[in-house]
């Protein structure tokens, strides 16, 4: 079975390869790395692992907090493998089609970003409606956000008492950025974790800017 597994280590010479020694050392088949963020001398990144049949996630964990000045963020199961080069690819689907556009991207969004579902809502006089969902995406039609119109892109606090209580009890992080005007918003929802950090806020703002150009009003 595969994991995400989101590590602190110290951003020096030999840090992710001591990680990869002790993932090595329980059996555990390191299958992609992606660089997070980079701040302050400390690197987060994340690494997708296979563990033989058996095992139990925990021990990742146990391994990778061997290292020296290693943390573990959160570890959650992945089905298949980060691909984190598909920005261009989902510009160019919805360019393709700008009628699906909407579906398209929301589709293609959280493989992207490491969410579990995304959601596309504008906002009216009633509240918050549901232009388009991802697979997985909760099946929710209406939602209060207070916090619309949205003017930049942020990370939201999961525990406020707008969240639905089914979110809550995953634990799920949220984050959104406007999607070309401040009324119209993509929601992307990690349950489980882990929080959305600022250079993931940054490239989720920057994807909407682009796709928002092709997209229909």
């Amino acid at each position: 079975m595969s994991f995400l597994i989101r590590v602190q280590l110290p951003d020096a010479p030999g840090s992710l390869g001591a990680v990869a020694t002790a993932l090595g050392a329980i059996g555990a088949d390191i299958l992609s790395v992606d660089v997070v963020e980079r701040v302050g001398g400390t690197a987060i990144d994340d690494l997708v692992v296979e563990l033989p049949s058996g095992r139990l996630p925990d021990v990742l964990i146990t391994a990778a907090e061997s290292v020296t000045g290693v943390e573990v963020d959160a570890v959650r199961p992945y089905a298949g493998v980060l691909d984190t080069h598909r920005e261009l690819e989902l510009v160019e689907e919805v360019a393709a089609e700008p009628a699906e556009g909407l579906r398209v991207f929301t589709e293609g969004v959280p493989k992207i970003v490491r969410a579990g579902w995304a959601l596309v809502v504008a906002s009216d006089a009633v509240g918050a409606q549901r232009l388009a969902a991802s697979t997985a995406a909760p099946e929710i039609q209406t939602l209060e956000l207070p916090w619309m119109p949205l003017a930049r892109a942020s990370v939201l606090d999961g525990e406020e008492s707008w969240v639905p209580e089914t979110w809550q009890e995953l634990g799920t992080e949220l984050a959104a950025t406007p999607l070309g005007k401040p009324d119209r918003v993509l929601l992307v929802g990690r349950p489980g974790g882990p929080l959305f950090r600022a250079a993931e806020v940054a490239r989720l703002a920057h994807l909407a800017g682009i796709v928002s150009v092709v997209l229909p009003d």
